[in-house]
């Protein structure tokens, strides 16, 4: 049950629980936009539309990793095991399953139109032990996705689909996921693009700087 703990980490709310596997449960509707996170959507039916975007330069981008907030009950608080370039790579273990993943803000974002209000975005790769899931890619992209929009996630010079729901983006194809996680390791950037509820289209370019040695610790620090 990671997705809450990682919103909470991401968006400084405090949890109450930690949400169910993206892969296995069955779909429940994401929480809106500043409420308080509770049960986590899993990876929906993906849907048919594909997404493309333009667009200019947003105000200032972040480039620090977020820090765990204060108070995630039930003792779940994340703990930054390791920082590597742009990317943390932190441990948890709610309700007694250990939970690692690296996280890491957008170093540059476009909007078209420009200069739309919106949260800040993450991208993340989770490794969850019980669940035997390992290296799980998702983006929490910080606005209300067009609800039946697909976008599109780019490194290495491969493009991979992601299918949507509420704020979140897994991949379309979940066979593909381990050749996106080594094209991942390997390559400068990773391009995000979505479109938002409202019709803005944005593209996140995320340095991939320190990752693979933030995957490493984490294959590390998860064994224990």
């Amino acid at each position: 049950m990671w997705r809450v703990l990682i919103l909470a980490l991401m968006t400084g709310v405090a949890a109450g629980g930690i949400a169910v596997s993206a892969r296995a449960q069955t779909a429940q509707p994401a929480p809106k936009p500043g409420s308080a996170p509770k049960e986590a959507a899993p990876r929906p039916a993906a849907p048919p539309a594909n997404t493309n975007t333009n667009g200019k330069v947003t105000p200032k981008p972040e480039s620090k990793p977020a820090a765990p907030p204060a108070g995630v009950a039930g003792g779940a608080e994340p703990t930054l095991i390791g920082q590597f370039g742009t990317w943390g790579a932190y441990s948890a273990t709610p309700n007694g399953k250990k939970v690692c993943f690296a996280l890491a803000k957008p170093s540059s974002s476009k909007t078209n139109p420009p200069n739309r209000p919106r949260d800040p975005a993450y991208a993340f790769v989770s490794t969850r032990p019980a669940e035997k899931v390992n290296n799980e890619v998702s983006v929490m992209i910080g606005y209300a996705l067009k609800p039946g929009s697909e976008s599109t996630v780019e490194v290495g010079g491969a493009s991979f689909a992601m299918y949507t729901q509420g704020d979140g983006l897994w991949i379309k194809n979940a066979a593909e996921e381990e050749r996106m996680v080594e094209a991942m390791r390997k390559s400068a950037d990773l391009v995000v693009k979505g479109i938002s509820a409202k019709g803005t289209e944005t593209t996140d370019t995320f340095s991939l700087k320190g990752l693979a040695q933030a995957l490493d610790k984490i294959a590390q620090d998860c064994r224990r």
